[in-house]
């Protein structure tokens, strides 16, 4: 089993920067890609970013490109997603998915075996 724990949501103004963690544990080593999704009210979860474990190469949503950034930390046991510029449509739960596949450029959640319980973003004024 691999265990995901996302954190880090809250409120942000129109405009701001947030960044949201996911915490990877258990059975690490099987493992292949983490990827960021998000799921706003009546709207279907869609992808954002995902990152491979081996090399770290990313792969980003054409419409999150420029204001999104994926990244590792902490010797690979987390997985960070930094959001700029955010807007109101941006408010979602966010949720971070473990892959066993290799393929880097997974954008289905069908391809993704474990979930977190997602965070919270909300963007208001």
């Amino acid at each position: 089993q691999v265990q995901l724990v996302e954190s880090g949501g809250g409120l942000v103004q129109p405009g701001g920067s947030l960044t949201v963690s996911c915490a990877v544990s258990g059975r690490t080593y099987t493992t292949n890609v983490v990827g960021w999704f998000r799921q706003a009210p009546g709207k279907e979860r869609e992808f954002i970013a995902s990152i491979r474990w081996s090399d770290s190469r990313t792969n980003y949503a054409n419409s999150m490109k420029g204001r999104f950034t994926i990244s590792q930390a902490h010797a690979k046991t987390a997985v960070l997603l930094q959001m700029n510029d955010l807007k109101p449509e941006d408010t979602a739960i966010y949720y971070c998915a473990a892959s066993l596949s290799w393929e880097s450029t997974q954008e289905s959640l069908r391809n993704y075996t474990y979930w977190g319980q997602g965070t919270q973003v909300t963007v208001s004024s």
